[in-house]
């Protein structure tokens, strides 16, 4: 798959300069066919971008936000992605879907939010990390083998089981957003770019691809 690379010099630039594309995004959709449907992944990164976006002037009353994946914990829990992305949107007339990861039982609680899911994202939010991963599709997961199930439960990864979209659900993105920042994550960059498969997130597939990182993730690309 190809992706186009944008390389900023701080995460203050990486914050904005993803901010503008989604926001050309979302007015886009709108004006094309009425609403703007996003699915967003969590990490410190995102939290800055999704700042800057609260600011913008979008049309939020047509936008709805789908979660990529999510840790297995309380309601409230700081590690939960859910918790970040309500104080993000919390005074926007946004529609937020949240994974039900605090359902008893996780795999009908997964093919629960499956039928919830649009036929088509017109923007899904992915990171990167060191290890190659994305959303929470991990090495050496079973879930990275799903093909028939749009939402899946991951074994325990850093502590936790993850509710994720599966790669069938990735691959209704219309564009992808990947934010990138950081040394420790310029080979799974470098992988990524090189369309190198033995990492997770080359197995992505979607309509088009955007990457923006930063100087110290993308070195080994500069502008």
């Amino acid at each position: 798959m190809k992706h186009q690379l944008v390389t900023v010099g701080t995460e203050h630039g990486l914050a904005v300069h993803a901010a503008d594309l989604l926001e050309g995004w979302a007015h886009a959709a709108v004006q094309d066919h009425g609403t703007f449907s996003i699915a967003l992944s969590g990490g410190r990164t995102p939290w800055v971008v999704f700042a800057e976006l609260a600011h913008r002037e979008l049309p939020w009353y047509a936008v709805t936000i789908y979660q990529v994946d999510e840790r297995v914990a309380p309601d409230d829990d700081p590690d939960r992605n859910l918790t970040h992305l309500r104080v993000s949107f919390a005074s926007l007339p946004v529609t937020l879907v949240p994974m039900p990861v605090t359902t008893a039982d996780l795999q009908k609680a997964a093919a629960a939010y499956a039928e919830e899911l649009p036929e088509q994202f017109d923007v899904v939010h992915l990171g990167l990390g060191a290890d190659g991963h994305t959303a929470s599709l991990v090495p050496n997961d079973p879930v990275l083998d799903v093909d028939d199930r749009l939402v899946a439960v991951t074994n325990p990864y850093q502590e936790h089981r993850r509710m994720t979209l599966t790669y069938p659900a990735l691959q209704r993105a219309e564009q992808l957003l990947w934010l990138v920042s950081g040394e420790d994550k310029a080979p799974a960059l470098a992988a990524l770019l090189a369309g190198d498969e033995s990492i997770p997130a080359s197995r992505v597939r979607a309509g088009r691809s955007t990457i923006v990182a930063d100087e110290a993730a993308a070195a080994a690309f500069p502008p």
